[in-house]
């Protein structure tokens, strides 16, 4: 949950409406689940009760959640993202533009490479080496409608274990960048097994505590999935 840091207090309501649509468009807090407790969430994001219950009514008027009143209620998330379609990929990208396209991917490129060297070089403990490990055994054996979540939980779990709040911002918002063109890109068994032997290696690095063979393994990932996305719009 690190993108749900403090916001800045000039603009306190959009901030928090920022961060709780980040948390629910990777998959932080799945369909179906709930945000973390009113009280908690508020002094998480550094906010008052009264900006954040205003934040989650938007964010349920919009359809994103479902608040719930009673012993077992909650603020529960409602979004689920679109399948892929004929035509999708092209249509986001030409909503965002080539060269904001292009720089999404640099940043993303920069920033997990950087953030997989980091974490490489640290005196990593069991448990550390634990989440990682976990994180790539639960994507391995996701189901298709959980793939991309995972997905996105195991590439932000390597800055989050940085223990960088600043590392793990900047790939959550990377991650952001690219989510709807990750999304419209359809599920390719061979593209996924692909994706597994690449994260794999990653993860060997990191724990060897080889940093430049980590960089190189997220780079090699990062390029395959611009030459997929090159792919689907030639």
């Amino acid at each position: 949950m690190t993108m749900l840091r403090p916001v800045r207090a000039g603009n306190a309501f959009e901030e928090t409406v920022e961060r709780l649509l980040q948390a629910i468009k990777l998959g932080v807090v799945p369909p179906g689940e709930k945000l973390p407790p009113e009280r908690e969430l508020a002094v998480q994001l550094g906010i008052s009760r009264v900006t954040l219950r205003e934040a989650i009514r938007a964010l349920q008027d919009a359809g994103f959640l479902d608040v719930r009143r009673g012993r077992y209620g909650g603020a529960f998330v409602t979004y689920q993202a679109p399948a892929p379609g004929t035509g999708d990929l092209k249509r986001v990208i030409a909503d965002m533009g080539t060269d904001d396209l292009a720089d999404a991917l640099t940043f993303r490129m920069a920033v997990e490479c950087g953030a997989a060297q980091v974490l490489a070089v640290m005196d990593l403990t069991q448990d550390q080496r634990d989440t990682l490990s976990r994180r790539l055994e639960e994507l391995n054996h996701a189901c298709p409608e959980d793939y991309r979540r995972l997905d996105t939980a195991f590439h932000l779990s390597i800055a989050e274990l940085t223990g960088s709040p600043l590392l793990a911002a900047a790939c959550a918002d990377a991650r952001m960048r690219v989510g709807d063109l990750l999304n419209a890109i359809p599920m390719l068994q061979v593209n996924i097994d692909h994706a597994a032997t690449q994260h794999a290696a990653i993860v060997t690095a990191i724990l060897g505590g080889d940093p430049e063979a980590a960089r190189r393994a997220v780079a090699e990932h990062l390029d395959g999935t611009a030459a997929l996305l090159r792919g689907f719009l030639s």
